[in-house]
């Protein structure tokens, strides 16, 4: 089957990165009310350091990292600084109090005036982590509060120092990176109302999600990235981390870790969530891989007994707070049964952050219909 011709939307919507008004009003309305697991979650945000008045922003003008983050100059502060204007964003919305608004705009303004390259190895996954965060943020204040005197200089921000970095994409890496850097690039887009940016996003995630997750439907051999070089099967099982037998749901990083891919159904789920919110439904192409892919990690997240084909009997757990988007996309507004899924994630409730890309995802789509 052909895929759907890429085409931004006609009229963007904002906000649209991630989460949508309709869906801010309907968490209001829960925490109002003490409904749970949106008050706790809630309760949980306004105690974490990222929702904190008197936070001091650390920018710098350029940001170096490295493999793990070594050397780690700047990158730390600056993931941690956009996750706290996204934060203090939700705050505001929810609370309707300005000091938070003015908190999140006093934290996006510190970065715009200053930030100007990112450096090193991990530049481009730093850069998409970061620019994931950030706008989330913009998109909420920008158009939700009063005021931003200084969105303008903080969308050349956006375009000049974090897009150049990240709307390429990644192909001979992991796919958690490609796969963020197309997070950050259709969040980019959608701020900037950037059309080009939208359908080079689509058309890179097109390509990505079948080599990051696979189905029987595939093949004897995974799908591989355009342009990575990955052709022949041991250079394909070499890059799927030695996993030389394949199952629907299987991920890349599998038998790397669960953690690293985590990372990567986050943002396949955040991706597919944010074009949902521009009129685009890519949840229709993705559903099966990234269901499958869920419920496979969720069942030895659980603790069930790792097979002997499975990354040799022994996979390192820790899929981390990234079920949230998903499972709400798939299992509630589908209908799909996603009965390991939701088990973790009732386990896991409610899901905070990761301290780089993710956050506070029980809270915003937990049950959320909209």
């Amino acid at each position: 089957m052909t895929p759907p011709a890429v085409a931004a939307p006609p009229v963007f919507q904002h906000p649209g990165v991630l989460v949508s008004k309709p869906q801010l009003d309907f968490v209001r309305g829960k925490v109002n009310a003490g409904a749970q697991p949106w008050r706790t979650a809630f309760d949980r945000l306004l105690a974490s350091p990222y929702a904190s008045l008197s936070r001091t922003p650390k920018p710098r003008a350029v940001v170096e990292c490295g493999p793990y983050s070594k050397p780690n100059n700047g990158c730390t502060d600056e993931r941690e600084d956009a996750i706290a204007a996204y934060t203090l964003s939700l705050a505001w919305y929810l609370t309707q109090d300005a000091k938070y608004a003015n908190k999140a705009i006093a934290i996006m303004d510190a970065w715009s005036a200053v930030i100007r390259d990112h450096t090193n190895s991990n530049a481009p996954l730093q850069t998409a982590w970061s620019a994931s965060s950030w706008t989330r943020a913009a998109e909420i204040v920008r158009h939700t509060y009063t005021s931003w005197p200084g969105a303008g200089r903080f969308a050349t921000m956006l375009r000049s120092v974090y897009l150049p970095e990240v709307i390429n994409g990644r192909a001979n890496t992991n796919g958690n990176w490609e796969l963020t850097m197309m997070e950050a690039t259709l969040g980019i887009a959608v701020f900037t109302e950037d059309r080009a940016a939208y359908d080079r996003a689509v058309g890179i995630f097109r390509t990505r999600v079948p080599a990051f997750i696979y189905l029987t439907g595939d093949g004897a051999l995974p799908k591989t990235p355009p342009g990575s070089g990955i052709d022949t099967r041991p250079e394909i099982i070499a890059y799927w981390h030695d996993q030389s037998t394949f199952v629907d749901g299987l991920s890349q990083e599998t038998c790397r870790d669960f953690t690293h891919t985590g990372y990567g159904l986050a943002s396949i789920a955040n991706f597919a969530e944010t074009a949902r919110h521009q009129g685009q439904d890519l949840y229709a192409e993705v559903r099966d891989r990234l269901r499958h892919a869920m419920g496979l990690h969720a069942r030895y997240q659980l603790g069930e007994a790792v097979p002997s084909w499975l990354c040799g009997g022994s996979v390192k757990r820790g899929l981390g707070p990234v079920l949230e988007v998903g499972h709400n996309a798939l299992a509630n507004r589908l209908g799909i049964p996603m009965s390991n899924t939701q088990r973790l994630i009732e386990q896991q409730r409610p899901e905070g952050t990761n301290n780089l890309f993710v956050a506070w995802n029980t809270l915003t789509h937990a049950n959320n219909p909209h």
